[in-house]
């Protein structure tokens, strides 16, 4: 992949204190989830990005910067950029595609303070595939009924405001999008939220592709029952997605001491 080599530092932020404690606990968390995406084979090289919108500043989003893998992702190396392809703070840039796509999504999709884009194994696997990517044949996979969108529309690199635009659109009103022949993206109200619902369609894609292989028919669960799992999964899941991402920080913690300091 390329990076964006035409990105200049900005100096019209250099007020902003980039380091108060509600910014700083994003960076840990964002670095937390890019490491545990390393650590749990959700990566590919350096080229997949992650982004959340910086606490107080809807106009500015911190993404991992081009050129380091997730696990060597610091609290301190995330960059925060403008939509316009400005660093505001930070060393290095962002991965090409990565700003096209993630300044586009948060713009025009308010909701999405947390952008996570990946091509993990199983979920791009699925997305490879004709017709519907994800069947609702497990628990696991009900937790995204009637949250997935799906983008038909492969049209090479995102290398361009046009393409950023264009994913941005195939989204709607979904939390997930399974990107034919790419990947997966998934957005969040916040970075916890992002975090837990990309790790459970890892698992779903995973226990499908392996139903998949027995050649046995899937059982799909009855449209009303699906929708009733999935609004039962909803209580609580903004509980439930930040104790999810803070276990991750200890592991980490005790995987990496001193991760989070860095």
């Amino acid at each position: 992949m390329n990076s964006l080599s035409n990105i200049s530092t900005a100096h019209a932020w250099q007020h902003i204190d980039f380091d108060i404690p509600q910014i700083h606990a994003v960076r840990v968390d964002l670095a937390a989830c890019l490491r545990m995406a390393a650590h749990l084979g959700l990566a590919e090289g350096i080229c997949n990005h992650f982004s959340v919108l910086v606490p107080g500043h809807d106009d500015l989003f911190m993404v991992n910067p081009f050129g380091l893998a997730f696990a060597e992702i610091t609290p301190s190396s995330l960059l925060i950029c403008d939509f316009n392809g400005q660093v505001v703070c930070g060393s290095g840039v962002p991965e090409t595609t990565a700003f096209f796509i993630h300044a586009q999504v948060h713009r025009l999709q308010p909701k999405a303070v947390a952008v996570l884009h990946t091509h993990m194994p199983n979920a791009t696997a699925l997305a490879m595939l004709e017709g519907e990517p994800l069947r609702w044949a497990g628990q696991t996979a009900l937790k995204f009924y009637g949250r997935v969108a799906v983008d038909d529309g492969f049209n090479g690199l995102a290398l361009d405001v046009c393409e950023g635009q264009r994913i941005a659109a195939a989204m709607g009103n979904a939390q997930v999008l399974f990107m034919k022949s790419h990947g997966v993206m998934v957005t969040g109200a916040d970075l916890s939220l992002a975090w837990d619902d990309l790790y459970y369609l890892e698992r779903a894609a995973e226990v499908q592709i392996r139903a998949m292989s027995t050649g046995v028919p899937l059982q799909p669960v009855a449209p009303e029952i699906a929708e009733k799992t999935a609004a039962q999964m909803r209580i609580g899941e903004a509980h439930n997605a930040r104790a999810h991402l803070d276990s991750v920080i200890r592991q980490l913690n005790l995987l990496q001491p001193g991760f989070s300091d860095l």
